[in-house]
């Protein structure tokens, strides 16, 4: 077999690893907090959120602005470390190569 039919099958293959890899992302979850754990967020791996807790007591506090704040940096912090298990995921079919506009 020639080398660019050698190397068509294996793109093949990696394309095929790589689809069977974004479709198990959604069950890889991270977590993040802000305000001590009075928020929590988790974000699934194909960066979507599966839920937010919220203390009742930093509800109860009135101040809606600090915990805007807390959601936001709880969710912020859930989808980078959602990325990060992604691309480390990712990284495993693709041997480290960089392929742009990939993840």
């Amino acid at each position: 077999m020639s080398s660019i039919g050698k190397m068509m099958k294996q793109a093949a293959r990696m394309q095929q690893q790589m689809q069977e890899v974004q479709a198990g992302l959604v069950n890889l979850t991270a977590e993040g907090t802000s305000g001590g754990g009075a928020v929590k967020v988790v974000a699934r791996g194909d960066s979507t959120i599966a839920s937010i807790k919220i203390d009742p007591q930093a509800a109860a506090s009135g101040d809606v602005g600090m915990l805007e704040d807390l959601v936001l940096l709880a969710v912020n912090q859930a989808l980078n470390r959602s990325r990060d298990i992604a691309n480390a995921e990712m990284s495993k079919v693709t041997a480290g190569m960089n392929i742009p506009g990939l993840m």
